[in-house]
């Protein structure tokens, strides 16, 4: 077996959602969550089939989100994963409507921090064993800390 790391395109003001999912209904579900749940989004979705034609699907309302996400898919190489990167929202706009897709089995990160995917490879094929998410902690919160992020949050609308 081998084991690498792919480094994901995730474009500046951008986030990304990586996930692991099984049928082939998979990109127009994920579009009618994210246009539901954050109409004023910008997106892009890629998904690998596993079986039959073993195509890259792709839906998304902003074409060249949608290229990033098939690109991204290319690089990794493997099978039903799933890849939808994301303008003018957040990932906790869209994440529960994305889990609640009934093909989705889970997913992998939901960042606009450098990604790294980890991936297996076999005779058989490739697969996602997980993903290097931003980077290692340097310390432990301070009440200054503390104070900031909450500032943080109201500034923008999350709390009151």
């Amino acid at each position: 077996m081998e084991i690498k790391t792919v480094f994901m395109t995730i474009p500046e003001g951008t986030n990304i959602i990586l996930g692991q999912t099984h049928f082939i209904k998979t990109a127009e579900d994920l579009y009618e969550a994210l246009v539901t749940s954050a109409p004023q989004a910008k997106f892009g979705i890629a998904f690998t089939e596993a079986s039959g034609p073993c195509l890259i699907r792709k839906e998304g309302n902003d074409a060249q989100l949608v290229d990033i996400c098939v690109k991204n898919l290319q690089a990794i190489g493997a099978g039903h994963v799933f890849c939808v990167v994301l303008k003018d929202a957040f990932p906790i706009n869209v994440l529960n409507r994305i889990k609640d897709c009934p093909e989705v089995c889970r997913i992998f990160c939901a960042t606009a921090n450098p990604v790294e995917v980890v991936v297996a490879t076999t005779p058989q094929g490739s697969g996602v064993l997980g993903v290097i998410d931003g980077f290692a902690p340097k310390g432990v919160e301070t009440p200054e800390n503390r104070d900031e992020r909450k500032e943080f949050l109201r500034k923008i609308g999350y709390k009151l």
